[in-house]
């Protein structure tokens, strides 16, 4: 008699995940853990006094545009309901993308490339594969929790309510790990699937939202609004701790029977077929190129507006913002005369920082498609592989363009909004565009990753962690000049805070293309996949 179950080689596949993705959990455990701990840091040092933590707290309780960006303003005063709300929002929406790609990557695109055919050819139980992919999601969730908890108990905060959030920000990853399994059962297409739970956890922060603002109920409808309604620093409660348990198991327990319901390699949603014949624009490399990125181009371009209008409502409460504090002026100000100025100029960079996000994985997009095989497909053609890739460096410099430009109007909406001033609405647009040469100096350098060392490809994000670091914590830990220099956006003027230089500009647009321009070569030298 057979003892094969269900469940039969879950532990194989479960430590062959984790040996894959251990320094993705480590990676993203960490980075979730410095973003609660910097919030905590930051305000430490920007406000030294309980009164110009108030005089802040008081404004930005009366802010509408920021209570939807972060969440509900509860105990701003402190230093731990400022980590609170600064960081909750934020850390699930960023936590449960990462267990969406996570998830995706061991159940959906397996089935998709026909990895999992042949895993399923040995002794393995139809649960085996999802249960492994939980697993690894349900080790990212609980490293990452228990990262944030660490790090804000020996900060230190209060020990209770930083273990409320780490284990709320873990129930939420697990609320997301559900949802994007229910996903892959739907749909066939590991892309699919992935908008699918991109699109839940859009439309939760969303509702969370909306609710927060205006109507509180809507609130009560996700994973982030019951894990910020177990009000952390601000009267601590644990019972919506169970409601993101219950949802967790609930949306498990239906992927489980939608996984009965259907054909491995096939989704519940059947495919459309699509047309016979191909449209004109996808007759090229350039067309195709952006066929397969338009999502992903919609996306940051929608993320990085809404930032926009969130950082814009902001420009007639700068100075209660800042309050009396030294340091918070010299931060948002960047040594500018004027503080209004200097904080728009930040804020410019900060978009920029997240186009730059764009830009890179933009970048490493030809990358995915040699190690799925599809590029030695394309390549098959007379289509001639430097060609290929730049039709891909044309997508990519036209949508970081088109990010860049959605994320200044977005800027000026927020303003024009707050000041009642409609001509702020494209005042910001030329701005952002003068740090264009920093964002194409970075995704340059991922360019050159790709082509020199395609198997290590996650250096590529390196010089936009530093980038970031120089950007957020340059004056807080007082960094040398030296390390400074390293991030493009150093050497660019602040814009509008200082005057614009052309020169600056074309030293790092002429170092940009060389640095492009050697990827591009070394691309063209190497073998494919």
């Amino acid at each position: 008699m057979s003892t094969d179950g269900p469940f039969t080689g879950t532990w194989v596949l479960w430590t062959q995940a984790l040996r894959r993705d251990r320094w993705l959990v480590l990676g993203w455990g960490v980075a979730l853990a410095v973003l609660y701990w910097a919030q905590a840091w930051s305000v430490d040092r920007l406000y030294t006094s309980e009164g110009e933590l108030a005089r802040m707290a008081a404004a930005m309780e009366r802010n509408d545009a920021m209570i939807a960006l972060a969440g509900p303003a509860r105990a701003l005063d402190t230093i731990g309901g400022q980590v609170t709300w600064q960081a909750t929002a934020f850390g699930a929406v960023l936590l449960g993308l990462v267990v969406i790609a996570v998830v995706t990557r061991h159940t959906r695109a397996e089935e998709e490339s026909g990895h999992d055919d042949l895993v399923r050819s040995g002794v393995v139980g139809r649960f085996a594969p999802p249960a492994a992919a939980v697993l690894t999601s349900v080790v990212l969730c609980v490293v990452s929790g228990a990262l944030v908890t660490l790090s804000l108990v020996t900060y230190p905060l209060a020990v209770a309510d930083s273990v409320a959030l780490g284990v709320g920000l873990a129930l939420c990853g697990l609320c997301f790990t559900g949802t994007t399994l229910v996903a892959a059962q739907l749909v066939a297409s590991t892309r699919a699937a992935r908008g699918i739970a991109g699109a839940v956890v859009a439309v939760a922060y969303a509702l969370r939202a909306v609710g927060d603002v205006s109507v509180p109920a809507l609130s009560w409808l996700t994973a982030i609004g019951w894990y910020q309604a177990m009000h952390a620093f601000s009267g601590l409660r644990w019972w919506p701790a169970l409601l993101l348990v219950a949802a967790a198991g609930i949306n498990l327990a239906l992927a489980a029977t939608l996984l009965l319901r259907r054909d491995i390699g096939a989704g519940l949603v059947a495919s459309r077929p699509g047309p016979p014949r191909a449209g004109r624009a996808l007759s090229g490399p350039v067309g195709l190129a952006w066929r397969l990125q338009r999502a992903g181009v919609v996306g940051w371009s929608v993320g990085v507006g809404l930032t926009g209008v969130a950082y814009g409502a902001l420009g007639t409460s700068v100075e209660d913002l800042v309050g009396d504090s030294d340091m918070g002026r010299d931060l948002m100000a960047q040594g500018g005369l004027d503080l209004v100025d200097g904080f728009f100029a930040t804020m410019l960079v900060m978009m920029a920082l997240l186009a730059t996000g764009f830009a890179t994985s933009s970048t490493l997009r030809p990358r995915g498609e040699e190690e799925s095989g599809l590029a030695e497909l394309v390549l098959a053609t007379p289509l001639g592989r430097g060609r290929w890739l730049l039709s891909w460096t044309l997508v990519t410099l036209l949508g970081t363009a088109l990010v860049m430009v959605v994320g200044g109007l977005g800027l000026g909406l927020g303003y024009a909004f707050v000041s009642a001033d409609a001509g702020q609405v494209v005042a910001f647009v030329g701005p952002q565009l003068q740090y264009a040469p920093g964002v194409l100096l970075l995704a340059a350098l991922a360019r050159l990753v790709h082509g020199v060392a395609p198997r290590r490809t996650a250096l590529a994000w390196g010089p936009l962690v530093v980038a970031v670091v120089v950007m957020f914590f340059g004056e807080l830990l007082g960094l040398p000049r030296w390390v400074r220099w390293f991030s493009p956006f150093d050497h660019l003027p602040l814009v509008p805070a200082e005057d614009p230089s052309l020169g600056a500009a074309a030293v790092v647009v002429a170092l940009a293309l060389a640095l492009g321009a050697s990827g591009q070569l070394a691309f063209q030298r190497r073998d494919i996949g």
